[in-house]
């Protein structure tokens, strides 16, 4: 069950937010809110899967959070912030690194999520700059196509070392093959029945001699 802690009146920037201190394999969320002129703070643990964090963002839309303040721990924080963020929210993502220098933050992890709703609804935190999910996506497309195209290299020059372990590079004359195209016409040659070394020979020999020629 969620633990209410009563709170005194102050000024506030916002009136309803939630912080969550995010692990791996779960997460302290308070949400605080009004309540007959005192503020409250309810404290619980929500797991770090895509069900959990789902349903507590309908939770917190359904008690019009104005903000929600994520701390970048490792990577965990990213579950929590785009299934949130994808749910409609105002989500803020703050560097673990500058929230532990501002002076009185708590040791517990429920106390601490308590300190970082206080602090969002100050407005006290800086959050850090999170790309829209649209270039977030390019970036994931161009990451994905870059480490594709490195392990097609890196394939390829292994291809090419057995190539040249076989002798298959350089012919009688002192004719050099290079490995640059041979390597795709070696796999994909059919071999009819011959052996593998007499297939790739001919594949080798037969472009090479075309290129002298």
């Amino acid at each position: 069950m969620p633990e209410e802690i009563p709170d005194a009146d102050h000024e506030l920037v916002m009136e309803r937010v939630c912080a969550i201190d995010v692990a791996k394999a779960s997460g302290v969320v308070c949400v605080r809110t009004p309540r007959e002129h005192r503020r409250v703070s309810k404290v619980w643990d929500v797991e770090s899967t895509t069900g959990a964090v789902s349903d507590l963002a309908g939770q917190l839309m359904e008690l019009g959070v104005e903000k929600v303040t994520v701390e970048s721990t490792s990577d965990y924080w990213r579950i929590w912030y785009y299934l949130l963020e994808a749910a409609g929210l105002d989500v803020q993502l703050v560097n673990a690194r500058d929230v532990k220098n501002v002076p009185g933050r708590p040791k517990t992890d429920k106390l601490d999520a308590v300190w970082l709703a206080k602090l969002t609804e100050k407005g006290l935190l800086r959050p850090s700059f999170v790309p829209p999910a649209p270039i977030r996506q390019l970036r994931d497309y161009t990451r994905l196509r870059v480490d594709l195209t490195r392990e097609r290299s890196r394939y390829w020059q292994r291809l090419e070392k057995l190539l040249e372990d076989a002798l298959l590079t350089e012919l009688p004359g002192g004719v050099f093959v290079s490995c640059g195209e041979i390597p795709q016409r070696v796999v994909s040659v059919p071999h009819h029945g011959r052996s593998n070394g007499y297939a790739a020979r001919s594949v080798v020999v037969g472009g090479a001699l075309s290129r002298v020629a």
